[in-house]
């Protein structure tokens, strides 16, 4: 088995003291001075995460839109240059091989930000599906990512960069030069906050993030990016999304076209007609108490679903979760109860979306 990878700014997180753990392959800062208050800044200023280990890839060609047509769920064609949107690549029997980010750079040049874990899955996944004489390049290991994100994180990134980005709008980019390195700048993020994730070359990595430092912004680690995407309502592959769960499942048909057929389109709309036997929903627990993947959801004694994902929420100063239900008791604001260590704890079915309650 081979070493786990670092991220050209692992000499970064390791003079703010970061813990550092392996995940996807990789030794990630977990934390650096708490889950809760880095947590907190996002919410309330601006943190920073190294979201380098991130896959990332170029794909070009004249069929470069019918290409991606075919293997991605979003409707390409309502793309225009400087555009993003969040996707799925299904496999034909509906499931997912993963879930990602498209930006449409120009008409035949589209890029994508794909899961860490399934980085070599989904290129070679894609590349097996390649009948369009699509050029597929991955830049993972030329560039860094920097995702910024908080209230007040695009005037920052603004105040280090040369162009007027601030006039981007949402799920759009621009080629910006931030602290003196070109980067590709895209306003999206994983946090449910505004901010932009930044993509520029390996040599300039420590000066933007030293830069972004020194501007205020908070260093978060792993830990805090959990806690966030899940009081946004934003699925985790593995958790709310896998080869096993068809996207209708999880809330996900409006990023599955109804105007394209696409690979898995069949299920997926066979799905979205008969109705899914289970649904994903939002439990946030009356107590601090978590409830965490695999915990029994019930009702009156008896189990209706599993926990998929849970956290702590600093936000909401409770235990949330996502849940798979069966689909007669995924009614929103109906009482339940997650079993924990052998006791059950009262709770309640509520919004994926948690951030709309606070």
């Amino acid at each position: 088995m081979s070493d786990p990878r670092r991220t050209v700014l692992f000499s970064a997180h390791k003079s703010l003291n970061a813990r550092i753990v392996e995940f996807a392959g990789w030794e990630m800062p977990v934390q650096y001075m708490g889950v809760i208050a880095e947590s907190r800044a996002v919410r309330e200023s601006a943190g920073m995460f190294d979201v380098s280990h991130m896959g990332r890839a170029w794909f070009r060609g004249e069929r470069v839109r019918e290409f991606l047509e075919l293997v991605t769920t979003n409707d390409i064609a309502k793309m225009e240059d400087g555009g993003s949107h969040y996707s799925l690549l299904c496999y034909p029997n509906g499931t997912c091989v993963d879930d990602v980010m498209v930006y449409r750079v120009s008409g035949g040049v589209f890029r994508m930000v794909i899961n860490a874990a399934n980085r070599e899955k989904d290129l070679e996944w894609m590349r097996s599906q390649n009948r369009h004489d699509v050029v597929i390049a991955e830049e993972t290991f030329e560039t860094v990512m920097i995702a910024v994100q908080g209230p007040k994180a695009s005037e920052i990134v603004q105040g280090i960069s040369e162009e007027k980005i601030l006039e981007t709008e949402r799920f759009h980019t621009v080629q910006c030069t931030t602290a003196g390195a070109p980067a590709f700048a895209a306003r999206t993020g994983y946090t449910g906050e505004d901010g932009f994730e930044l993509i520029l070359p390996t040599d300039h990595a420590e000066e933007v993030w030293q830069a972004l430092l020194d501007a205020g912004v908070t260093p978060c680690g792993l830990a805090a990016r959990d806690v966030l995407r899940v009081e946004a309502g934003l699925p985790l592959y593995g958790n709310e999304l896998s080869d096993k769960i068809n996207p209708i499942e999880s809330g996900l048909g409006w990023v599955c076209s109804k105007g394209k057929e696409f690979i898995g389109s069949e299920e997926i709309n066979r799905m979205r007609e008969d109705g899914p036997p289970r649904k994903l929903v939002g439990i946030r627990m009356e107590t601090k108490i978590v409830p965490r993947e695999g915990y029994p959801v019930l009702r009156d004694g008896a189990r209706i679903g599993t926990v998929s994902s849970g956290v702590y929420s600093p936000t909401f100063e409770c235990g949330i979760a996502f849940a798979f239900v069966e689909t007669e008791h995924a009614k929103l604001k109906q009482p339940c109860s997650v079993e924990i260590r052998g006791k059950p704890h009262p709770a309640m079915v509520v919004s994926k979306r948690f951030m709309k309650g606070r």
